[in-house]
């Protein structure tokens, strides 16, 4: 999967994204995973579940089957971005938001935490 073909995924789970993703004059994996993941943010802050359970889904589907720019995308913005998206949850609700990321993502965010600096 590329970037656009993801894009349109992305257009299926969260139909209203489409403006958003047309905005971004370069268009391109990182561009399209930092408006996905801004999106995840915003479902965080407002405890959208049905949503950001979804969206979550997807972006794990977007990672597993994505070309390695994507992926390489996913790890640096929407991985690296989950400590400060879910900072200021509660511990209930941070350990259900990462109770839905697969284990592939969750690999990956041990490893950029815990090898932070290295």
């Amino acid at each position: 999967m590329n970037y656009l073909e993801a894009a349109q995924e992305i257009k299926e789970v969260i139909p209203e994204i489409e403006n958003e993703l047309k905005r971004n004059r370069k268009q391109n994996s990182y561009s399209v995973i930092q408006t996905f993941t801004d999106n995840i943010k915003d479902r965080i802050k407002q405890n959208d579940r049905n949503i950001l359970f979804l969206c979550l889904k997807k972006m794990d589907d977007i990672y597993r089957n994505g070309d390695a720019v994507l992926k390489n995308a996913v790890e640096h913005t929407f991985i690296y971005s989950l400590d400060n998206s879910t900072a200021f949850c509660s511990e209930e609700y941070r350990k259900m938001i990462f109770s839905h990321i697969s284990k592939d993502l969750q690999t990956v965010y041990s490893s950029q935490i815990y090898n932070h600096g290295i």
